[in-house]
């Protein structure tokens, strides 16, 4: 493993795999060829489904052209369930609509779980409908894994180590391996290739879990430009400013996603709460400090503290109740052609609607656009 995994550069995280759904649009062979030999992407992983009736349309042709590429190819499935017996169903529907659209047997086929019916349930509920769907989907000849962020691992569900692809996004990337101990580290959302349209989710690989147990017989044939492309994909880093104060700020925040509630600005601070999605909160006062954006509610018996993003403030993970736009979906839009024609991208349309890049849009439902 250190010899697949590790020989490449060890100060910057890498970008071993790709994640994509039909918000990227088609993807060439070519495309993958190219985050092969020039960023060092091993494995794919393609969305196939969600729920019990969305099915990508691209997964055939994603699976395809990264066979074509030399990658490996995997899937995932956008979980809703919230009982074992709707677990079972999803993986059914899954692992029929992964071998319909040539998902190789062996690959694996992830539950997906960041739902608003996952974040609605206890922890032990969540692993008795994980189990459930793992279990399940073993039987269409599939290695089975969960998905899921940083914030909810061993927390909203339980993954242990050895297991689990985990999403978090630190603003200082290079220097740590995030979730060693786990399958997969998703480090960033907007990762850019050089023939490729947009922005892409990548992780890096810390087993051979989603490669099969195997070497690839087709290598990379630009080792330089792979450390070159995996440092430039590292660079988004926070440089502290010699001193911070704090300011009046008194702004009303809806957040978007979970988000702890500290007795201090700080990383280190004991946690008062989680606030879930959703949560309304009146705040009087902001600091840039640790890396991060603060800012500071008062509560009946003191005050709170919450982070809104990077001190970079580039990745906010609130937003102000200002006056908003918004565009009425129509039949053939996907979070990829409304961000295309509005200037965005698809992660900040997706996040601005509370929502992430995976979850389905239907006609005539209102998202924000500014």
């Amino acid at each position: 493993m250190a010899a697949l995994f590790l020989g490449i550069n060890a100060n910057a995280a890498r970008m071993d795999m790709v994640d994509v759904s039909n918000n990227n649009g088609y993807m060439s062979t070519a495309e993958y060829v190219s985050m092969r030999n020039e960023f060092g992407v091993k494995a794919l992983t393609v969305k196939i489904s969600e729920g019990t009736t969305f099915k990508d349309g691209y997964t055939a042709s994603n699976i395809a052209n990264g066979q074509a590429a030399g990658l490996y190819v995997n899937g995932y499935h956008f979980a809703h369930y919230k009982t074992k017996n709707q677990a079972i169903v999803e993986a059914d529907f899954a692992g029929e609509t992964a071998k319909a659209a040539g998902l190789p047997v062996g690959a694996v086929l992830v539950t997906d779980v960041e739902s608003k019916e996952a974040n609605n349930q206890s922890q032990a509920t969540n692993d008795r409908n994980n189990a459930a769907f793992m279990k399940e989907i073993q039987k269409f000849g599939y290695r089975a894994d969960i998905y899921t962020s940083g914030s909810w691992a061993n927390n909203k569900m339980t993954i242990k180590g050895k297991t689990g692809w985990i999403a978090a996004y630190p603003y200082v990337v290079s220097g740590k391996n995030w979730y060693s101990t786990n399958h997969a580290w998703q480090w960033s959302s907007t990762a850019k290739f050089r023939i490729s349209y947009g922005g892409f989710d990548v992780s890096q690989l810390n087993s051979n879990y989603y490669t099969a147990d195997q070497k690839s017989t087709i290598k990379p044939t630009n080792k330089d430009a792979i450390k070159a492309n995996n440092r430039k994909a590292n660079k988004n880093i926070y440089k502290p400013a010699a001193s911070a104060e704090w300011v009046n700020e008194k702004k009303t925040y809806t957040l978007k996603t979970a988000v702890k509630l500290r007795t201090g600005a700080s990383t280190s601070s004991n946690m008062i709460a989680i606030l879930p999605a959703g949560t309304t909160v009146k705040t009087d006062q902001a600091i840039i400090q640790g890396g991060y954006r603060w800012v500071r509610q008062p509560r009946f018996n003191g005050y709170g503290y919450l982070a809104t993003g990077p001190a970079s403030n580039t990745l906010e993970y609130v937003k102000s109740g200002a006056t908003n736009t918004y565009y009425t979906v129509k039949y053939g839009d996907s979070w990829w052609t409304i961000a295309q024609r509005n200037g965005l991208s698809m992660t900040t349309l997706a996040a601005q609607n509370g929502k992430s890049i995976y979850s389905t849009i239907y006609p005539g439902q209102k998202v924000i656009i500014k």
